[in-house]
C-alpha cells in the first residue's frame, strides 16, 4: 500500500476536525432543546400547583397530585386516603402534612 501524501493526510484530518464540530454542534442543541422543553414543563406544574406549594409540600408529591388531577385541599375529598398513598411521589411526611392540613380544613377523605 502506498504512503498517503500530507495533502491528503491533511484533507482528512480537516474533515474529521468538522465532523467533529457538527457533532458537538449538534449535541448542544439537542442539550438545550431538552433544557427548554423541561423549564415549559416545570411553568406548567408552577401554574397550578400554588395551592400545594403554600402548604410546603415537596415537588415529587405536587407533581403526582397535579398530574392526578387534584389541584385544591377540597379535591381530596374525591378520593381515599389509600389511593393517594399509592400516587408516585407521596411520602411519609407529604401524607402528614396533607392529613393535618384535612383536619385544619374540617374535611375527610373519601371512605
Amino acid at each position: 500500500m502506498a504512503k498517503q501524501s500530507p495533502a491528503k493526510t491533511k484533507k482528512l484530518a480537516a474533515e474529521a476536525r468538522r465532523a467533529g464540530a457538527a457533532n458537538r454542534a449538534e449535541k448542544k442543541a439537542h442539550k438545550e432543546f431538552h433544557q427548554s422543553n423541561s423549564a415549559q414543563v416545570l411553568d406548567a406544574y408552577e401554574a397550578v400547583d400554588g395551592e400545594w406549594r403554600e402548604i410546603g409540600l415537596s415537588a415529587p408529591a405536587r407533581k403526582a397530585l397535579v398530574d392526578d388531577g387534584l389541584f385544591t385541599l377540597s379535591d381530596l375529598r374525591k378520593v381515599s386516603l389509600a389511593a393517594i398513598k399509592e400516587l408516585h411521589g407521596m411520602g411519609p411526611n407529604a401524607i402528614r402534612v396533607l392529613i393535618a392540613e384535612m383536619k385544619k380544613a374540617d374535611l375527610s377523605f373519601r371512605k
